[in-house]
């Protein structure tokens, strides 16, 4: 990820953001580092994402746009972290169990 001084460009691989996520409410979670500290025309954001869901993407470009925003500027650590945009998801896919079906699920039980 990019993020430099412009003119509120944003780009996530190679196409705008409301091309790429063609959700406003995607779009919307993705701003919102921006919108929080009142900067929101004021940088140019370039992304590069791969992997995970739509939705996950959005998150990860989130945090990631929270964390530059922080390393060019500490005075916006207290505003970003009293929204939550400093803090990772930490939900991952539980294992699957040996004897079952999935990481719960167990298999077709048959009386017969």
């Amino acid at each position: 990820m990019v993020l430099k001084p412009g003119t509120g460009k944003r780009t996530i691989n190679d196409r705008s953001f409301s091309e790429y996520f063609r959700n406003e409410i995607r779009e919307m979670i993705v701003e919102q580092p921006l919108t929080v500290v009142g900067a929101n025309k004021q940088w140019d954001v370039v992304v590069s994402a791969d992997g995970g869901g739509i939705n996950g993407q959005a998150g990860a470009v989130r945090l990631g746009i929270a964390r530059a925003l922080v390393s060019f500027q500490e005075d916006y650590r207290p505003m970003l972290r009293e929204h939550g945009l400093l803090t990772r998801d930490a939900r991952a896919v539980e294992r699957k169990k040996y004897g079952k079906a999935g990481a719960r699920r167990s298999f077709q039980y048959s009386k017969r």
